[in-house]
This record gives C-alpha cells, sequence and structure tokens, in this order.
C-alpha cells in the first residue's frame, strides 16, 4: 500500500493535470458553455492568456482523449527518471509553448494540450539522443514505438488542427532536452573503476591512455619533451653558473 501512495506521489503532477482537465471538459458538458475564448489568439494581448489555459481546454471528448493518455504515461516517465529537471522542464514546455504559438501561429483560437504533448515526446526522445546512457536511449526507443504517426501532426494537413502547437512543442521539448543534457540523475553517474585500486602498483601506460584521442597524445608528448628541454637548460645554467663562481674564488 505504502509503495502505491509513494508512485502516485511521484506522478501527482501529471495526475492532478489530466484528473483536472476532465473536470473542466465535464464542466462545459454539463454546464453548456464553451471556454474556447480562453485558449490562444496569436499576437493579441488578450490572447496571452491562453498560454496558461490553453491546454485544459478541448473541443470535445475525442479530442481529450487523445491527449490524456501520453500527458499521464509520458508526464509519469519524466517524473520517475528525470527527477532533477521533471518539474522544471514540464513547466517550460508547458509556457514556452504556448508562447510560441502566440508568436508565430495562424490567427485563430488554439486550444488543447497536444502541444504539451509533442513537447514530452522530443524532450523524451532527444533526452536519449543528447544523454546516451542506457536509461535515457532504451526510454527514448519506447516512446518512438509508442508514438510513431505523430510527426504527421507537424504539418498543415487537417482543418482544425493546431498544428503550429504540434511543432512548437517539439521544438521547444528540443530545446529544453538540450538546456538539461548535462543534469544528471543520480542513477547516470558513473562509478570510478579505479576508486578501490592499490596507488603503489607501477602503472606503465596512463590509465586514461586510450581514452585520449592521437592529437592528444601527440600534445601531451610534445609539451612533456619541451618540458624535458626546460629542465636540461635550468641544470646547464646552474652548472655554468656555479663553474664561474669557483674561477672567481
Amino acid at each position: 500500500k505504502s509503495s502505491w501512495i509513494d508512485l502516485l506521489d511521484k506522478i501527482k503532477i501529471p495526475l492532478l493535470f489530466v484528473l483536472f482537465i476532465w473536470s473542466v471538459e465535464i464542466y462545459e458538458e454539463v454546464a453548456g458553455v464553451y471556454l474556447g475564448r480562453y485558449g490562444i489568439y496569436p499576437r493579441e494581448m488578450g490572447g496571452l492568456k491562453g498560454i496558461l489555459f490553453s491546454p485544459m481546454l478541448h473541443n470535445d471528448w475525442e479530442h481529450i482523449f487523445s491527449n490524456s493518455a501520453p500527458l499521464l504515461v509520458l508526464g509519469s516517465v519524466m517524473m520517475l527518471f528525470y527527477k532533477r529537471v521533471a518539474v522544471v522542464s514540464f513547466v517550460i514546455i508547458y509556457l514556452l509553448s504556448g508562447f510560441s504559438v502566440w508568436l508565430f501561429a495562424r490567427p485563430a483560437y488554439h486550444i488543447g494540450a497536444s502541444g504539451v504533448v509533442y513537447g514530452l515526446i522530443s524532450w523524451m526522445l532527444w533526452t536519449g539522443l543528447l544523454r546516451r546512457n542506457v536509461k535515457s536511449i532504451v526510454l527514448a526507443l519506447c516512446t518512438v514505438v509508442m508514438y510513431a504517426g505523430y510527426e504527421q501532426g507537424l504539418l498543415p494537413n487537417e482543418e482544425g488542427v493546431s498544428w503550429e502547437s504540434h511543432l512548437s512543442g517539439t521544438i521547444v521539448g528540443i530545446f529544453t532536452a538540450f538546456l538539461f543534457k548535462n543534469t544528471i540523475e543520480i542513477d547516470e553517474v558513473k562509478p570510478d573503476p579505479w576508486v578501490d585500486e592499490d596507488n603503489t602498483k607501477v602503472l606503465y601506460l596512463q590509465r586514461d591512455i586510450f581514452e585520449k584521442t592521437k592529437a592528444q597524445r601527440i600534445q601531451e608528448t610534445m609539451e612533456a619533451e619541451k618540458q624535458r628541454l626546460q629542465d636540461l637548460a635550468e641544470i646547464q645554467r646552474l652548472r655554468n653558473l656555479m663553474g664561474g663562481d669557483m674561477g672567481k674564488a
């Protein structure tokens, strides 16, 4: 029981968000109102409020169904496996994708969480490509398999669909993945293979010799030779100085 409570606590942000957008849709249905005017209307000051409200609004049940599952699945994966960057990444994708729609989209009301969904998909994919560890690559491959075909939504091939939201979310997701690519999770830290090694051993080659490029090894050899010549010159200078002093005595 406690494990379930712990799991729900970890994924509470995407879970509560999905529950909230369903509550809004149910309210619209029961009250007989349409809240589309709270969506994003590009390049109009009154449309700025849609950056916050647009992902909470949907046209119909089919629209909200198509967004709910990926929001919950990808949002939960993000919260479980990328704890250090999950919340801030989600917020950036949410706000910046909406702002991009306000800047560049067609003059019409844009509603729905599909921009956030596309942002999460591209974030998951590019995080795997940029971090290149086993966990991130596996999650990226799972995302590709689960959401293959979503790339068709990046083009204006269906009337009434905000392809601008999809494209904006995708670009913002890539940007956010790149922004946090060096923020390593605890389980991604590579252990030091030499931490328990006996330091008294004589090493004939440097430990990282095979990790260096040929150019790096040549540069280090040149620097070592330069240092050796400087040391020989200094020894010769001291010998000459001592010889001169002895002659004067």
